[in-house]
């Protein structure tokens, strides 16, 4: 009978995980994280609420589709809205009709989804970690949910020994299905067993759309946040594997997209103009910042190349925003078309 990862002794642990560290070339660091990110997901879907809950994000393209190489480090969780404010949206459509409507939607969402992380999220994970008899820390803030453990060993510091896992709750989450996944470091060490988890994702041409939207939000001069290069390199892997095609064409679903973060996240351009969603999925989406962005991506791509992030799926960024100014030209040719 294989023995458990999770209950061996710290050298035993650190010894397995260079094992699997030369058979895969992917750095101890990042192998040990991710099976803790791989039971923090175990932790949430197999938890009785964890049925509606949809696993999003790079971290369920890797995990969940194989979709992207470079390592993804932390997870994105939506909460199902209707679970949220059932009073609120009845039987009804499932967007807000009116800006007015959608900010009582999200006062309602911001004010009831850290209850449901702290009652219900937090629980489930306190009953993994007595469960499976691991030592690590929970916090909560907000909607969000930290969980530290003790590095086996470290990288340049730009992946943390923490996975963070982000609660939304302002869409279903839908499309989705159900896949299961595993560790990275498993099939490289077939005498020992790791977490593995079963939850709903969301599926990658959604994720495309979400991801597509938010990079012409920060192509619009809308820099909020850092850590951003990685969303470029997921649109190309998506663009590869067919994702991005089969999101083209679904129409719907991008009017839908478009519809949702139109009224859920409003945000404005350099110029103080409000973001127009639907004009994006229509003929004139943005990919490719201007200069002063782009070495600020260039900047952060070097970062997650320098930690081992990108393990084998790195490439030069030039190629990198060529491919998403040529994924931008086909979106919005397409578009035209139509």
């Amino acid at each position: 009978m294989a023995d458990d990862y999770l209950i061996l002794s710290r050298d035993d642990r650190l010894e397995a995980l260079g094992v699997a560290a030369t058979a895969s070339g992917r750095p101890v660091h990042l192998l040990e994280k991710d099976i803790w990110v791989v039971w923090t997901i175990d932790a949430l879907f197999s938890a009785e609420f964890g049925k509606h809950l949809v696993f999003k994000g790079g971290t369920s393209l890797s995990k969940g589709y194989g979709v992207i190489g470079r390592f993804s480090e932390d997870i994105d969780v939506t909460y199902d809205v209707r679970q949220l404010i059932p009073g609120l949206i009845g039987d009804g459509p499932l967007i807000p009709k009116t800006n007015s409507q959608a900010r009582k939607w999200r006062d309602a969402i911001d004010k009831k989804l850290p209850v449901s992380v702290q009652d219900k999220a937090l629980p489930a994970v306190n009953e993994h970690i007595k469960a499976t008899g691991v030592d690590v820390q929970v916090a909560v803030e907000g909607s969000n949910i930290y969980i530290d453990y003790d590095p086996l060993a470290k990288g340049t510091g730009y992946v943390a020994p923490r996975v963070t896992v982000e609660f939304g709750g302002r869409s279903t989450g839908e499309p989705c299905e159900e896949r299961q996944i595993t560790c990275d470091a498993a099939e490289h060490l077939p005498v020992l067993t790791f977490p593995t988890a079963k939850p709903r994702l969301m599926l990658p041409k959604r994720t495309f759309w979400e991801k597509a939207t938010a990079v012409h939000v920060f192509c619009r001069g809308n820099f909020r946040g850092d850590r951003y290069s990685r969303h470029w390199h997921d649109l190309v892997r998506l663009d590869e594997a067919g994702h991005a095609q089969a999101a083209l064409e679904d129409r719907a679903l991008a009017n839908n997209v478009a519809e949702f973060k139109s009224k859920f996240f409003r945000e404005k351009d350099s110029q103080g103009n409000p973001i127009d969603y639907a004009a994006a999925i229509s003929g004139d989406l943005q990919l490719v910042p201007d200069a002063e962005a782009l070495k600020a991506l260039e900047a952060d791509y070097e970062k997650m190349a320098e930690d081992g992030i990108l393990l084998d799926d790195a490439e030069p960024f030039d190629d990198l925003i060529e491919d998403c100014a040529d994924l931008q030209r086909r979106a919005n040719a397409k578009d035209e078309e139509a």
